[in-house]
């Protein structure tokens, strides 16, 4: 494991720092988590309605090596492992929690609750990963768990329950 550096001022418009808190949301003074899940919903809409359930796959996957990157890079500028500001891992999470479903605003509300809740409870095995696995992978791959516990709640209600 590496020490993080000591923490530096880096600019708004450093790429690291742009990407992990997607372009600004995760500076929201209040939840920024919440800011970034939110901020992320219609971009997921437009995605999914123009590129289908395979564009939007891809939009999760280059957002996942992205993050792993500007996560992991952002931590080490500024000396936080996991800062609150990095909001590009709830992007992630948050798309992948729709890929399975049709963009519907009701369906992404509840989409947008389980994964917040995912986000927020970590429960086994994604408490484990959080406090296991450091760097950019670490800060990633947790809401990546969360978004796939959510999204195979969320493809159960919509399937049984015709959300």
């Amino acid at each position: 494991m590496t020490a993080l550096a000591p923490p530096t001022r880096i600019g708004f418009w450093h790429p690291a720092r742009l990407l992990a808190t997607w372009f600004g949301a995760g500076l929201a003074p209040w939840a920024p988590g919440t800011v970034g899940s939110l901020v992320a919903l219609p971009l997921a809409w437009a995605i999914r309605s123009q590129l289908g359930l395979i564009g939007l796959a891809a939009a999760v996957a280059l957002v996942f090596a992205l993050g792993v990157w500007a996560a992991g890079s952002y931590g080490a500028l500024t000396g936080k492992s996991d800062a609150g500001p990095v909001v590009i891992d709830e992007v992630a999470g948050q798309w992948l929690t729709l890929i399975l479903v049709p963009p519907e605003p009701l369906i992404y509300a509840v989409g947008f609750g389980l994964f917040r809740a995912a986000d927020i409870i970590k429960p086994w095995p994604i408490s484990l990963v959080d406090k296991r696995l450091k760097g950019g992978f670490g800060v990633m791959f947790d809401d990546i768990l969360a978004g796939v516990l959510a999204a195979i709640i969320l493809w159960n209600l919509w399937i049984w329950l015709k959300l």
